[in-house]
């Protein structure tokens, strides 16, 4: 080979590395897709094949003119399209990963990913067969302060952690209610993954878990909308609650780490991100006592998608692991009574 050939083939892997990745959309059903949608869009390092199985109250919005409406099967049997994202209801959720999977796709999956436990360990493990990205959509992985929270316990900056704290509450419409009500775990189904995503991959699989699923309010449905979960790890506890009906939830929710020598507390989590530290002995970027941050705005899906892109581009493996969605589901499934 001469150099001139050899400098031309590096050209040429340049060139093929910085070629923005394709992806595709596999349904609009759920909440999470118009804000998956502008992440994907405005970062730069994707381009959009067309969205499949859309409603016309979606084709409705302008700010999707121009994009491609193609059926199932030519989102999936589009050779160039790398990534698909699912974005569907709950019970939706499994079949629609398989199809993605077998279609040779990486996959980013919305959650909660159904409530068949079976159902999802083989389609974790036939993606990891086939050296396939599986990405579920819980979103306070990037959050700068949960994250910073994290590593304080990690690096040991807080003692001996003792407690894990988290709270997600929403203030839910008669429409959303009847929808989380075909799970046991009614809100705590829905929504308490977000928490115990962060909890999990801080302290591990618990021991035990025991929950209250209750329905207090006097709404005329069956929904478990008032809700706690106590989790026994090795040396510490977490406790998850959940109420679908509160006035301001969305600016009500937290996320804090105790230990023997120092406490996070995120809270509120957005609208404007706070975060509260108190260490005994200044460690890390913190001064000794509490001391009071406000963050920037942590916009959701913008982390997911970079970190999805970085592993696609590198053929590397994802920062959590399939073995780290394996636990977050079957955690989730025995703290919303679906698994004992």
């Amino acid at each position: 080979m001469t150099r001139r050939e050899w400098l031309g083939g590096v050209a040429s892997v340049a060139a093929a590395q910085k070629r923005p990745i394709r992806v595709g959309f596999l349904g609009t059903g759920h909440s999470h897709f118009a804000g998956k949608f502008d992440a994907i869009k405005n970062s730069g390092r994707y381009e959009i094949a067309g969205i499949a199985r859309a409603g016309d109250e979606v084709k409705a919005d302008r700010k999707y003119e121009g994009m491609r409406w193609l059926s199932e099967e030519e989102l999936l049997g589009d050779a160039r399209t790398q990534l698909v994202v699912v974005e569907c209801r709950v019970w939706e959720a499994i079949e629609w990963g398989r199809k993605v999977i077998a279609a040779g796709k990486n996959l980013n999956e919305e959650q909660p990913v159904g409530n068949d436990w079976r159902a999802f360990q083989e389609l974790v493990e036939e993606a990891r067969r086939r050296r396939l990205l599986l990405q579920t959509g819980y979103v306070w992985r990037w959050h700068a302060g949960i994250r910073a929270a994290i590593e304080a316990a990690q690096k040991g900056w807080l003692g001996e952690v003792l407690m894990v704290r988290g709270t997600m509450n929403a203030d839910r419409s008669a429409a959303e209610r009847a929808i989380e009500a075909r799970y046991r775990g009614g809100g705590m189904f829905e929504l308490s993954g977000h928490v115990i995503d962060r909890m999990v991959e801080l302290l591990g699989r618990p021991k035990a878990v025991k929950s209250w699923l209750r329905h207090d309010t006097n709404e005329r449905d069956t929904l478990a909308d008032n809700n706690v979960a106590v989790l026994e790890f090795e040396r510490a506890l977490g406790i998850v609650t959940q109420t679908a009906k509160m006035a301001g939830a969305t600016d009500h929710r937290s996320f804090e780490v105790i230990g023997t020598d120092g406490t996070v507390v995120v809270n509120p989590e957005a609208n404007p991100p706070r975060m509260r530290v108190h260490v005994r002995t200044a460690r890390g970027p913190y001064r000794a006592g509490w001391q009071e941050m406000t963050l920037p705005p942590q916009p959701r899906f913008v982390g997911d998608f970079a970190e999805l892109a970085r592993a696609i581009e590198s053929q590397s493996a994802l920062e959590l692991s399939y073995d780290h969605e394996l636990l977050l589901q079957e955690t989730l499934l025995r703290v919303s009574g679906e698994l004992a």
